[in-house]
């Protein structure tokens, strides 16, 4: 059975989000339709991905991203985070319908079911 999920990546240690990539391509990879969402201080990774790209971790992401796994990132956070540039460089969709924040409303009334990490 098919599932819709989405990913909401909050915490920013890397290693705890390269746990949501492994898992976001294991479920894409068993047939699931998933969603990435880089929210939090997560979004501080999007500058250094940028800066980095050929670390293990930065593999890992760009693979999602060019899975079209990764839906966006939080307009409001990045532009906390400093990250809001290299986002749009990497043209990583910023979401903001919720006071500038991704709705995780939304993603539930799309169908998906929603992981918070």
């Amino acid at each position: 059975m098919t599932k819709k999920l989405a990913l909401f990546a909050f915490n920013g240690d890397p290693m705890c989000f390269s746990h949501v990539l492994l898992n976001a391509m294991d479920m894409h990879e068993k047939g699931h339709q998933v969603k990435v969402v880089i929210e939090g201080s997560a979004t501080k990774l999007i500058k250094s991905f940028e800066e980095d790209g050929e670390g293990p971790i930065a593999q890992l992401f760009f693979k999602v991203r060019d899975m079209g796994m990764l839906d966006c990132a939080c307009n409001a956070c990045s532009l906390k985070m400093g990250s809001q540039d290299s986002a749009k460089r990497l043209e990583i969709r910023l979401c903001d319908e919720m006071m500038g924040h991704p709705s995780i409303s939304r993603y539930i009334d799309e169908g998906y079911d929603v992981l918070t990490f």
